[in-house]
Order: C-alpha cells, then sequence, then structure tokens
C-alpha cells in the first residue's frame, strides 16, 4: 500500500461511526438445547468507539455470512467494484463429537473473523457483516456460563439481611448448603455445610446468586438443596406441546425448548427433536389447519406455513402458540380424505 492509499484508508476509518467492530475473539462455547442440541460460539467484540460486548453464534451463521459476502464481493462477481479477497472458512465437518467440533473450530474461527474486519471499509459496512456482529436482545439477555472457565459475572444488589422487619423467611427462596464452598474470588459467596442461603436469581442453570450472613455472590446449584424455589414465572424456558398417537391412545406432552417463541425451526431440527423425545424412527410431524384437519409436514416449507397460521392465536405463557401432533408414518387414518 503506497502512502497516499494508507493516508486515505486511515481518513476513511476515522469516518466510520463509531458501533463498527474492530475486533472479535471467541471467549466459549456454550451448549444450547433448542429444537436440536447444538454448541454456540461466545464471541467478545470490540467496537471502533470502545465499547466490549458478547453475542451468540452458532457455525451455520458464520457459513451463511460466508455465502453472502463471496456472491457480493468475491472474484466470481464481475458487476461488483467492490471484490476482494475473502478470508477463508473452515469447512463443514458432518461426523464427530459436537463439542469437539466446537472446540476444534476455534483457533480457525478467531483467525477468519480477524482476516474479516481487516477489509477494506466496504466490507465493514455491509449489511449483513454488520448485523452478524451486533448485539441483538437475545445476545443481550443471555448470561455466560464460563468464558474460558471464568466465573459469570453477578449483578451487583443491595445487601440483604433475612434479619430485617421486611423479609419473610419463610416465603423467600431459599437453599440449604450441602457442602463448605469456597469461592475462587470475590463474586463468589463462602458458606458451610447445614448454611441457609437466600436466593436472589438464577445465574444460569449451574450457577445462582444468593446471600448468606449480610453476603451477597454467586454459587453452584450442584453444592445447595433447594428449600423453596424461584416463582415459576422466573423460569425462562419455553415448552413445545406435542399430541402423540399411538393405535387408538393419544398423549399429551409438553417439551422443553430453549428458544424463543418466535422461532421458526427447520423442519429436520423438528423432526430429529420427536424422534430423539418419542424414542421412535417410524413417525411422522402433522398440525391442524383452521378448520381442524391434520395436515402433514414434509418440508421447511410447511413448518413456516403452520407456524404462520398459528400467528395470533391466543397461547398460554411460555407455550408455542402452534401445536405438534405426532403420528405413526404409516398411519392415515388420522386425515381427512372423505371428499
Amino acid at each position: 500500500m503506497t502512502q497516499l492509499q494508507q493516508l486515505r484508508a486511515e481518513s476513511d476509518f476515522e469516518q466510520l461511526p463509531d458501533d463498527i467492530p474492530i475486533s472479535a475473539n471467541i471467549a466459549d462455547i456454550e451448549e444450547k438445547r433448542g429444537f436440536t442440541s447444538h454448541f454456540v460460539f461466545v464471541i467478545e467484540v470490540k467496537t471502533k468507539g470502545g465499547a466490549k460486548y458478547l453475542i451468540y453464534r452458532r457455525y451455520r451463521q458464520f457459513y451463511a455470512l460466508q455465502i453472502k459476502l463471496e456472491e457480493r464481493f468475491g472474484p466470481e462477481n464481475k458487476t461488483s467494484p467492490f471484490t476482494c479477497s475473502l478470508p477463508t472458512l473452515p469447512a463443514k465437518v458432518y461426523m464427530g463429537v459436537k463439542k469437539e467440533i466446537a472446540e476444534m473450530r476455534i483457533p480457525a474461527l478467531n483467525a477468519y473473523m480477524k482476516n474479516l474486519l481487516s477489509l477494506p471499509i466496504s466490507v465493514l459496512m455491509d449489511e449483513d457483516v454488520r448485523i452478524f456482529f451486533y448485539q441483538s436482545s437475545y445476545d443481550s439477555e443471555q448470561v455466560p456460563q464460563a468464558l474460558r472457565r471464568l466465573r459469570p459475572h453477578t449483578r451487583k444488589v443491595k445487601s440483604v439481611s433475612p434479619q430485617g422487619p421486611s423479609f419473610d423467611n419463610m416465603a423467600a427462596p431459599r437453599a440449604e448448603a450441602l457442602f463448605d464452598f469456597t469461592g475462587n474470588s470475590k463474586l463468589e459467596l463462602n458458606f458451610k455445610a447445614g448454611d441457609v442461603i437466600f436466593l436472589l436469581s438464577r445465574i444460569n442453570k449451574d450457577w445462582l446468586e444468593g446471600t448468606v450472613r449480610g453476603t451477597t455472590g454467586i454459587f453452584p446449584l450442584s453444592f445447595v438443596k433447594i428449600l423453596k424455589d424461584f416463582p415459576e414465572e422466573d423460569d425462562l424456558t419455553n415448552w413445545l406441546r406435542c399430541y402423540y398417537y399411538e393405535d387408538t391412545i393419544s398423549t399429551i406432552k409438553d417439551i422443553a425448548v430453549e428458544e424463543d417463541l418466535s422461532s421458526t425451526p427447520t423442519f429436520k431440527d423438528l423432526m430429529e427433536l420427536m424422534r430423539r423425545e418419542f424414542q421412535r424412527e417410524d413417525i411422522a410431524l402433522n398440525y391442524r389447519d383452521g378448520v381442524g384437519d391434520m395436515v402433514r409436514l414434509l418440508s421447511d416449507e410447511d413448518v413456516e406455513l403452520m407456524v404462520k397460521q398459528a400467528q395470533g392465536l391466543p397461547s398460554q405463557k411460555r407455550l408455542f402458540p402452534w401445536k405438534l401432533h405426532v403420528t405413526q408414518k404409516d398411519d392415515y387414518r388420522v386425515y381427512n380424505t372423505v371428499p
């Protein structure tokens, strides 16, 4: 790069908005159990303006971004004036242990993001690049589980005294310590076996926040026995209602799904989840249309239609508005075939 080109590039960079990402590194991986069990990469993003935040991305999101960038900036695009040499994304892996695959990908994905954010400004300002590195509301609501074995952060709270006049010991969520626990940092709560800990919040599925003897901190759930749990409305798990048909018997099963209620699964992920839950391969997935007839799902388009049809329908709290009817693959008696 000539000195004139360098000065021009530096001038262009200074004019970029402060929320443009300038670096991104994977801090950890986390397992998610949505419509399919998968691992996400927890990525720390730093912006030009000095902000730092975490985003959560699957490999499939990296792959989708790369496809769009190749179409827009790759050498095969003969009409774009902004073509450039794009970084190489690690290839898909179809066999192996998911966690090991995710761990193996970390160095290559870190190098990919570093090279991507070093590309010309036309790429940095690309809409899909900005969306990929943008912290969505979903990202901001997540609580990191480890960050490469660092403990999760806890929020600052006012000290709560169980002896205070307004504190109801019997109504408050609380747990009894099963073992002694000595924390590794000031964020963690120290306690002895037999201590009663008053619970303040659920950090994630493995860690809680609580107070004992005027001290507040976080601690592992495995060290305590819950005496009184948090109210049910604090549970962030959503549920998918399924009607399972076998011979002449129909049973209802609600399946826990760590996905937003507005999300739409793929047909493949939905089928794998149902086969895993009901321990059968020879099943068919269905939904009821507006007049109550059973309709079989065969593709992603069918799933999208089912979800769209359920939009606006009344639904219970934390229950997906659409319902699945799981039947035997060769049982056609459930369908209305009368003309």
